[in-house]
């Protein structure tokens, strides 16, 4: 089996077809939760329809590595085309007409299996090429991605709408009761490790790989919760986040297939917006991204970790994330995750909004494969997003990664925490 070392790391072909297959069996068992007859909903108005998203997966894939980067024939242009991208509107008005023809959903999932085996195909004779083995990584990640959106969105959509699909979450691990910690944690200046270097794949985005200073700075050991977030409610008369719902004078918790009490001891889901409106009226702010790596990855004797536990990859032990269930636990309940600053669920459980803008590094350039992946969302209206949710695969897991939003946007699975 031949292997290709352009990315500093040797990945034989085969491996890269099962990470393949796997992704795509996921994603199958996702498509598994809509009943029939919500095939054509769009359960979040800003996004496409259900049917996009069965389509945009292979699509995308086909149009990446065999038709920009092997420079080989794809299969349906006219799909390739409706589903080559999704969208990302201010408003409704950019989003395709609800009344506007989509394909049946045995044409699309027809084109779906016609493209898995082009697509394994070429991943099995990939050449040395370096555009070849980064739109083969960036297919299989932009799969991983792509979960975490569908899962965000079928949340969203009503509960008669969906069946539940137990085959596509792991069992998770049952942690202990949250131990007690400090509130907070003061963090001297030091030096934080920003993006990567160039010999393993990453988007755009993560590159180049550079050290930026950080002044002194307090930051909570927790997540804000739904419980420290209700209190704010009472105190300010704001509006309750999307997750939210009160039936006869009691909060619930809207769960991906149920209603559930309100978990007051779960990290809260809230916008940018929203979280830097609480923290404004604790009289903090949100975290820097420079300041979520310090808290992170920094060390009290001066040195950075891969993770914030330490350098041992990512297990079910360290944090709520990869699939472990579409919702959160109470926040702190994976000590064996905590920083060592002591700083909980920085990994997992929600992503975590930051201060920061979403923009490229100083020397950014555009990937080969995907070059309008990050470029259009350089508008000073993203804001950056670090750590993970309960549904964001575990191969996505790096220092690096970055994530982003609009501050108003209400449906993805985002917490914070303060700092000062």
């Amino acid at each position: 089996m031949r292997a290709h070392t352009s990315t500093g790391t040797s990945i034989a072909r085969a491996e890269l077809v099962e990470r393949y297959r796997r992704a795509r069996a996921r994603t199958r068992s996702l498509f598994e939760i809509p009943v029939e007859e919500a095939y054509y909903d769009r359960p979040i108005s800003l996004r496409n329809p259900i049917v996009f998203y069965e389509g945009h997966l292979p699509a995308f894939s086909v149009n990446t590595l065999v038709k920009l980067a092997r420079k080989e024939p794809g299969i349906d242009s006219r799909l390739e085309s409706l589903f080559e991208r999704g969208i990302d509107p201010e408003d409704e008005t950019a989003v395709r007409d609800p009344a506007e023809m989509w394909p049946s959903r045995a044409e699309v999932q027809e084109y779906g299996s016609a493209a898995d085996a082009l697509v394994e195909r070429a991943l099995l004779d990939l050449d040395d090429d370096p555009l070849q083995i980064e739109a083969a990584n960036a297919v299989v990640e932009h799969e991983l991605i792509h979960q975490e959106t569908l899962l965000y969105m079928l949340h969203n959509l009503p509960w008669d709408r969906k069946r539940e699909v137990q085959d596509a979450f792991r069992a998770p691990v049952s942690p202990p009761p949250p131990a007690a910690v400090a509130a907070t944690v003061r963090i001297p200046a030091g030096s934080a490790t920003l993006g990567a270097d160039r010999s393993s794949f990453g988007w755009d985005n993560e590159f180049p790989r550079h050290v930026v200073d950080v002044p002194p700075f307090e930051i909570d050991r927790l997540n804000v919760t739904n419980g420290d977030y209700l209190e704010s409610l009472a105190a300010t008369g704001a509006a309750p986040p999307h997750f939210w719902t009160k039936v006869d004078g009691t909060w619930f918790w809207r769960g991906m297939f149920a209603l559930t009490p309100l978990p007051l001891d779960a990290p809260v889901y809230v916008t940018h917006d929203e979280a830097s409106a609480y923290a404004r009226w604790k009289g903090k702010r949100l975290p820097t991204e420079p300041e979520y790596h310090r808290a992170a990855f920094g060390t009290p004797e001066g040195d950075e970790r891969l993770y914030p536990w330490g350098d041992d990859p990512a297990d079910p032990t360290r944090g709520h994330f990869d699939f472990a269930a579409p919702d959160p636990v109470p926040a702190g309940s994976f000590p064996a995750g905590a920083s060592a600053w002591g700083v909980h669920d920085l990994i997992g459980n929600g992503w975590e909004w930051t201060a920061t803008l979403f923009d490229g590094f100083r020397g950014f350039r555009p990937m080969e494969a995907y070059r309008l992946y990050s470029a259009d969302f350089f508008d000073r209206q993203h804001y950056v997003m670090k750590g993970a949710s309960p549904v964001t695969s575990r191969e996505l897991i790096r220092r690096s990664l970055r994530n982003w939003f609009r501050p108003d946007y209400p449906y993805v699975y985002a917490t914070f925490r303060c700092a000062r």
